[in-house]
Formats: structure tokens, sequence, C-alpha cells
């Protein structure tokens, strides 16, 4: 059993006030390898390339009286490492393996995200090896405690769509995972939701690519879905006017009815997020249980 991150770093306060107790250990050289360890252990990937651990990596790190700590070098703390393999599954990246690992992603990703593959600061990657991290790190002030409680993340929710992925890679299984991660943001920490849902759009779009390729008579029914999936990040990061102006444009006699209760989903959170009652009684009668549990905890949690 993993223990909490609390308990993780609350062992390390004690630990930066004593002698070193545990022993450091190399991380792992293979990315495969370490793909298929976070996958079993629903974890995250730290990632960084081989040659930026030529520098030094300072951090600041609270003791356990409250005092910030300063550390020289992350990689170079018995302690810190600890905490990462615990919480992570720690990788370098030889430079030999720059070309193939750009090639592969060179026209699918953003300028910003591919600067950041690019650099010589921690990336935190799922299982995929797609990059989690995309906001702001001020590494000349690198609030180690801050960043690991933020990106340490459980991906047992999604386990099985982990696994249907790298099994076999086509528009369902990129679709439903991308699916996932959003319900995943959901019940996530407010500060990284918007970097989940980015991550899901790696996914998303991927999908899109596999259905412009389909010859399929349900390929109408399945871009709808893709659009409604698509609309739901915005209530995920609580925009449900947007939301709303999406879904008017949609055809409802168009729908399946599969289409139909995610649409009745949708508008019906938003309209709670809006406090507008008479549009949210409206839809509720089309609403499950189970999506009305989930339209429950996006109201209490999300909304501002």
């Amino acid at each position: 059993m993993r223990i909490s991150i609390k308990k993780v770093l609350l062992i390390l306060f004690v630990f930066l006030s004593s002698i070193k107790l545990v022993s450091s250990q190399d991380w792992m050289k293979s990315l495969e390898v370490a793909k298929k360890l976070a996958l079993t252990q629903n974890k995250m990937l730290f990632v960084m390339w081989e040659e930026s651990i030529q520098y030094e990596l300072p951090v600041i790190v609270p003791n356990n009286a409250g005092e910030s700590i300063y550390v020289e070098d992350l990689l170079l703390s018995e302690e810190l490492n600890a905490i990462i393999w615990d919480l992570f599954v720690p990788v370098l990246l030889n430079e030999t393996e720059y070309d193939d690992l750009y090639n592969e992603i060179k026209d699918k990703r953003s300028f910003g995200y591919l600067e950041l593959f690019r650099d010589d600061t921690i990336k935190i990657m799922d299982v995929n090896g797609n990059i989690l991290n995309t906001a702001y790190v001020n590494y000349n002030y690198f609030e180690f405690r801050k960043f690991v409680e933020k990106y340490a993340l459980n991906t047992k929710m999604l386990e099985q769509e982990l696994r249907n992925y790298r099994r076999k890679k086509d528009f369902y299984t990129a679709f439903y995972l991308g699916a996932k991660y959003i319900d995943f943001a959901v019940y996530s920490r407010a500060d990284i939701r918007a970097e989940i849902i980015e991550l899901s759009n790696i996914y998303l779009d991927e999908a899109k690519s596999y259905l412009e390729t389909m010859e399929n008579e349900d390929n109408f029914n399945l871009e709808t879905r893709w659009d409604l999936i698509k609309i739901k990040q915005d209530l995920v990061l609580n925009k449900p006017r947007k939301v709303i102006r999406q879904l008017n444009r949609i055809d409802r006699e168009l729908l399946t009815p599969v289409n139909r209760s995610l649409m009745a989903f949708l508008y019906f959170t938003a309209f709670r997020l809006e406090d507008d009652t008479e549009n949210t009684v409206e839809w509720r009668s089309e609403v499950s249980l189970v999506d009305m549990k989930e339209a429950n905890y996006i109201y209490q949690n999300i909304k501002e």
C-alpha cells in the first residue's frame, strides 16, 4: 500500500532535520520500462534529460519546524530522491533518444509544449510519455513540496483506459482516454485542472485524426460525441456560459439517445452553475442518477 503524500512529506521534513537515513537510487534509464512500471503502480513519470543533471537544481523545502531549508541540488539529496521514488517513477532520458522522441510529436504539439520538451526542466509525464506540467514553474525559487503535492497523482481512476490505449491505439481508445482525463480533472485539485484538460486534448486530438480517416456510417454521431466531450472541458473549467452557447448551436433533432443524454447533463450542470433554476428544472428529468451525482459534485467543488 502506498504511503499518502502528506505522510511522505511529513517524513521528509523529519529527515531534513536529522541524519541521512535512506539510500539514493539510480533513476531509470529506459523510458519504455519506466512507462510500464508507472502503469502498474498508478503513478506519473518524473523525467529529466540526462545532460541537465550536470547543473545543480536547488530547491526549497520546509523542515518539521516549518522553516525553509535550502537544498543545493535536488538530485544529490538522498531524502528528496526517496520521496520522488515513492510518489513517481523517475527517469533520466539519454540525449540519443531526443530525435526519435521529438519527431513523434513535432507536428502534433504546440510551440510551448515543444519548448518544455526540449528544455532542462522537470517533465511530469503520464504513462504514454505526454507532459502534464505545462504551467509556469519558478525554478529560481523551486518549492519542492508544492510541486510534489500538485503533480504526484494517483492514476488508478484512469487505469483501464490507459491499459486499453497502450494495447491498441485507435479512435475509441484515444477518445475514451481523453474523456476519462476530463472526468479525472473533475475530481482533482483546482490548480491542476487546466493542465489535465490540456493533457486530455492530446488524446482527443488524436481521436479526431483517427475519425477523419474512418469510413463508418456512424461517423456523424461519433463526431457529435467528440464535440460534446470537448464542450465538457469548458464545464470542468467553470465556463458555463460558453458551454450553453456551444450547446445551443447543436441540432437536438439529430442526436442519438446517448448523445442526447450527454447534452442533457451538460445543459443541466451549466444552468445550475449559472443558478438558472428555471432551465435547470427543464433538463433535470433527462439526467441519469449517475450523471446527477457528477453534476452535484461539479456544482459543489468547481463553482466559484
